[in-house]
């Protein structure tokens, strides 16, 4: 297909990567018919069943980690790029992503000739200016048995982190899932071994989702910021992901692999979790400021509440350093139950290998004097009259999560916990707007107060306001 001949999609893919290019600061390369094969080829592709970019890999290794000797970046490519037959694409697509997340362990010789081992950088993090970030449109990729062509991919030094499938304005964007995604998965499954992202989308809409999700599980995008009123459509959509700093933090920081059925299920936080988690960090990094008082985050049943605990969590634990403790808390033991399964399912904790769910009263004290990342309890379990000079600590880095906290977290149990914790910040959780009429009763109980209640709409999904 020459560049001037217009199929049912090529307007949509071409103006999305010129929006990628001229709007959002990647670079773009039209690789249908242009591209050759070698090393000092278009893209150093060897061949068209390569779909890492070892040249771009390379030279990011050795920019983010210099000085090392040429086989360690060699180790580290390899470790990359090549993946085991035997695995799942699932089980893959999480191993890859632990290695872009966290870095490649390498071993090598150091200069005086002893055996070194460093974990190596693959991407930036916090510098967006210091990666590379290419759109290629017309993508040929070769499987097994079929040659197919991907409508752009985005590479993060050299990763194929970003899929998009465009459709013409008048197609819907289903079909996009059950045609050519299908597809795709099932005759070149290796393009998807290090994917981040997957959209749709047809100039108009476009929807956001991962290799495992099913059809239901995409969703758009709606704003950029909680001030806005927001706008379902496609341009909104790559604002929001495919800005060069938000895509790396969406890569980083929310993105979990849920275990609890088996195999791997890709989990991509919703805008509203990616908005409401991120006014919570910064108003954890503004703690003192603030006094404590750290605002509100609005959540409606259904919006993966105990995922965005997660998120929270884990970002607060790898973004803002400290040994942060949280304590997740709430009043039923089922819910207790239904939220450390998530965490665990996750990758977060495991109770048997390191105790964290408290058994008692007792237990709970125990677990509080020392400095665990996560402690599971009920309120009913503050059970025991405390001294408010002889606190369970005096730490002021103990987060409570505290969900459905409108139910029982008054009185003498909350006064136990204000007092076993009298340096806490608190961060609660509530799935609709009927607390309003409860808040009058407790300005003085919920001072240092976190108050995570996702989107009930009427102020939008991941709405945060001041707290009383």
């Amino acid at each position: 297909m020459p560049p001037g001949h217009y199929g049912e999609d090529t307007l949509v893919q071409q103006t999305t990567a010129a929006y990628l290019a001229e709007q959002l600061g990647w670079q773009s390369i039209y690789a249908y018919n242009q591209e050759d094969f070698g090393p000092d080829s278009l893209l150093a592709r060897t061949d068209d069943r390569e779909v890492v970019l070892r040249r771009s890999l390379r030279a990011a290794l050795v920019r983010l980690n210099p000085g090392l000797p040429a086989d360690a970046y060699d180790d580290a490519v390899r470790q990359v790029s090549v993946a085991s037959a035997t695995q799942s694409l699932a089980a893959t697509n999480r191993e890859k992503y632990d290695l872009i997340r966290d870095g490649v362990q390498v071993t090598f010789r150091n200069v005086k000739g002893e055996r070194a081992r460093r974990r190596l950088r693959v991407i930036d993090f916090t510098n967006p200016d210091a990666n590379e970030f290419l759109a290629v449109r017309e993508f040929w990729v070769r499987g097994d048995l079929y040659r197919r062509r991907a409508d752009i991919i985005g590479f993060v030094n050299g990763l194929p982190l970003l899929f998009i499938e465009c459709k013409n304005i008048h197609r819907s964007l289903k079909a996009a899932f059950d045609g050519n995604f299908s597809d795709y998965l099932d005759t070149i499954p290796h393009l998807f071994h290090h994917n981040a992202f997957v959209v749709f989308g047809n100039g108009e809409k476009a929807k956001l989702g991962s290799i495992t999700g099913k059809w239901a599980h995409f969703h758009e995008w709606k704003r950029l910021a909680e001030a806005e009123p927001g706008v379902v459509d496609m341009e909104t959509l790559l604002k929001g992901v495919c800005d060069r700093r938000n895509f790396l933090d969406l890569l980083e920081n929310f993105i979990l692999f849920d275990t609890a059925g088996g195999e791997p299920k890709k989990i991509i936080a919703r805008n509203h979790q990616f908005l409401g988690v991120n006014s919570a960090i910064e108003a954890v990094r503004e703690r003192s400021a603030r006094q404590g008082r750290l605002g509100v985050f609005w959540h409606t049943q259904g919006a993966g509440k105990s995922y965005s605990m997660v998120f929270f969590t884990r970002k607060v634990h790898r973004t803002l350093g400290g040994n942060f403790t949280f304590l997740v808390l709430t009043d039923r033991d089922d819910l207790d139950t239904q939220i450390y399964k998530t965490f665990a399912a996750c990758g977060v904790v495991d109770n048997d290998r390191d105790p964290c769910r408290a058994a008692n009263g007792r237990h709970l004290n125990d677990l509080l004097t020392q400095h665990k990342a996560y402690i599971f309890s009920l309120i009913q379990k503050f059970n025991q009259q405390v001294e408010p000079e002889q606190p369970y600590t005096a730490r002021d880095d103990v987060i409570v999560v505290s969900d459905e906290a409108h139910r029982t977290q008054y009185g003498l149990l909350a006064l136990n916990m204000r007092n076993a914790l009298p340096n806490r910040l608190l961060h609660r959780l509530h799935r609709h707007a009927a607390l309003q009429e409860r808040r009058d009763h407790a300005p003085r109980l919920w001072r240092l107060c976190l108050d995570l209640r996702l989107p009930a709409r009427s102020r939008g999904p991941g709405h945060c306001a001041p707290l009383l």
